[in-house]
C-alpha cells in the first residue's frame, strides 16, 4: 500500500501501526520518526500540499486533518481520483474511533485496536485519578501577540479536563479565541499554561507575559505543545503528561 500523510501525528501513527514504510510522501512539518521521515518525500506543507506531485505518487490513500488541512486541497485531491482519509478528533476517546478507523482503510486493524485501547484505558485512568480532586483552573496560551487560547470544544482542554483541568475560557465560542490580558488577569487561574507550539514559548518569555497580565511569574508554566495536541499513537502518553502537568500544579511544584 502506498500512502501520504498530511498531517505529523498522523504520519507519527502510521509508523507506530508498523507500516511506515507505506509512505511515499509527508509534509514538512512531518518530523517523528525523525529516523523514519528523513528520505520520505516531502510534498509541501500542511495548509501548502503539492497536490499535482501527491498525484503524481499514485498513493492508495491520503490521510488529512480537517484542522490541520485546508478543504480545498482534500477537494483537489478527490477530484484527482485519490481517495483520501479525512479525520478531526477533538477528544481523547473521538481519537480512539480514528485510530480505529484508520487502521481498518490501511489493514492494520489488530494494531490500531490495541493503540485505540491504550488511549481509552489512559482517558480512564486519568478520570478515576482526578475524581474528587479540587479542579485546577488555567488559560492554556499557543500564541503571543494577541494572545490566544483554547476553548472547550478543543482535543487540549479535553486531555487537561480528563486530569482535572478547569479551563477558565471553555465557553468561547471560537476554538482558538483571542484574549486580552485584561481577561487574563481577571480569570482567577491557577496557572497559564505556555505551549511549546505553535508560538515557541521559552521561560524567557515569562517575565513578559507576567509584566503584560500583573500576574505573577509563578503562574505560568512551559508546558510541551506536541504532548498535549498530538492525536493518535502517541495520546496514551499525552494523557498521562497531562494528569502530571494538573498535579504538580496541584501541589504547588
Amino acid at each position: 500500500m502506498r500512502i501520504v500523510s498530511l498531517c505529523p501525528s498522523l504520519t507519527e501513527l502510521v509508523f507506530d501501526l508498523g507500516i511506515g514504510d507505506s509512505l511515499v510522501g509527508v509534509t514538512k512539518f512531518c518530523v517523528h520518526p525523525a529516523d523514519g521521515v528523513r528520505d520520505i518525500e516531502k510534498v509541501g506543507g500542511t495548509k501548502t500540499p503539492k497536490v499535482g506531485r501527491i498525484a503524481e505518487l499514485g498513493p492508495d490513500l491520503v490521510l488529512l486533518n480537517e484542522e490541520e488541512n485546508r478543504v480545498e486541497d482534500a477537494e483537489a485531491l478527490q477530484a484527482a481520483g485519490l481517495a483520501c482519509h479525512t479525520s478531526f478528533p477533538k477528544t481523547a476517546i473521538e481519537t480512539a474511533a480514528m485510530v480505529r478507523s484508520i487502521g481498518e482503510a490501511v489493514g492494520r486493524a489488530e494494531a490500531a485496536e490495541r493503540i485505540a485501547r491504550s488511549i481509552e484505558e489512559a482517558a480512564r485512568r486519568a478520570r478515576a485519578a482526578s475524581a474528587g480532586m479540587r479542579p485546577v483552573r488555567y488559560a492554556y496560551l499557543i500564541w503571543q501577540e494577541p494572545f490566544m487560547s483554547v476553548s472547550g470544544d478543543t482535543f487540549i482542554s479535553d486531555l487537561l479536563g480528563l486530569a482535572g483541568g478547569e479551563n477558565a475560557f471553555v465557553a468561547r465560542p471560537k476554538r482558538y479565541p483571542v484574549v486580552e490580558a485584561e481577561d487574563l488577569a481577571a480569570a482567577g487561574l491557577d496557572a497559564v499554561l505556555l505551549s511549546t507550539e505553535p508560538f515557541p514559548f521559552q521561560a524567557k518569555h515569562i517575565p513578559e507575559v507576567s509584566r503584560a497580565t500583573g500576574l505573577a511569574p509563578e503562574v505560568f508554566h512551559i508546558v510541551d505543545g506536541e504532548m498535549l495536541s498530538w492525536h493518535g499513537s502517541r495520546t496514551p502518553a499525552g494523557i498521562e503528561y497531562a494528569a502530571e502537568v494538573i498535579r504538580r500544579i496541584r501541589d504547588g511544584r
